[in-house]
């Protein structure tokens, strides 16, 4: 019998300028750079998280950026310049809990949104709340929720990777993961893009809809 249940199991295999930037403004733990590999795992329950965090630690050498704790869900991210130390990590949590990759949830996508050429009034709104960069008046603006929170985590970085787009906010934890992603409408539709096909082509059980 699994020791948990797998709701977020995703491998960055390179974290983007503005992704890996952002990690180290908001984690508590040790701070990520460019280039880095990277993995979020997120299980239930959440208490669970602190043994899923020693487990990859004592395995191996990487680097733990957060270590969440909620209600219902615990969440960790780590990081190594080596991408084999990242996964032999992932390895190894998937051994202690009796699972296997695919038998993590499959992401679903709650929330699709393009707001295109803002409102100056909404983007200071949104300025207030954002710990990335700013959006500015004229822009357009991508909201993408999705459910396990975790996964938007890899969306952030496959949209970075393939558009020329100012990264605002990403929450890859709770009930559900929010990112918000600024920059020029063309620029914009190809983030999209590159987001929801990388959320697609993860394979998994389906996602419940439990909430925190």
């Amino acid at each position: 019998m699994a020791l948990a249940e797998l709701r977020t199991y995703t491998f960055l295999d390179a974290l983007q300028p503005q992704l890996a930037a952002f990690i180290g403004t908001t984690a508590t733990g040790f701070l990520p750079v460019e280039g880095m590999a990277s993995m979020f795992v997120e299980i239930a329950p959440g208490i669970a998280i602190n043994t899923v965090t020693d487990i990859a630690l004592k395995a191996t050498r990487v680097q733990p950026g957060y270590q969440i704790v909620e209600r219902a869900f615990g969440m960790l991210e780590f990081h190594h310049q080596d991408q084999g130390e990242v996964r032999q990590a992932g390895l190894s949590i998937l051994d202690y809990l009796g699972l296997k990759e695919e038998e993590r949830q499959k992401p679903r996508i709650v929330s699709d949104q393009v707001i295109r050429a803002i409102e100056p009034y909404q983007t200071q709104l949104v300025n207030r709340t954002r710990h990335g960069q700013m959006l500015l008046p004229g822009q357009s603006l991508f909201i993408l929720e999705t459910q396990p929170a975790g996964y938007v985590s890899i969306a952030a970085n496959e949209a970075e990777k393939a558009a020329r787009v100012f990264l605002i906010e990403v929450r890859t934890f709770g009930a559900y993961g929010r990112l918000y992603l600024g920059g020029p409408e063309s620029e914009i539709d190809s983030a999209r893009e590159a987001a929801i096909n990388t959320l697609n082509s993860i394979q998994g059980k389906e996602a419940q809809t439990r909430t925190e």
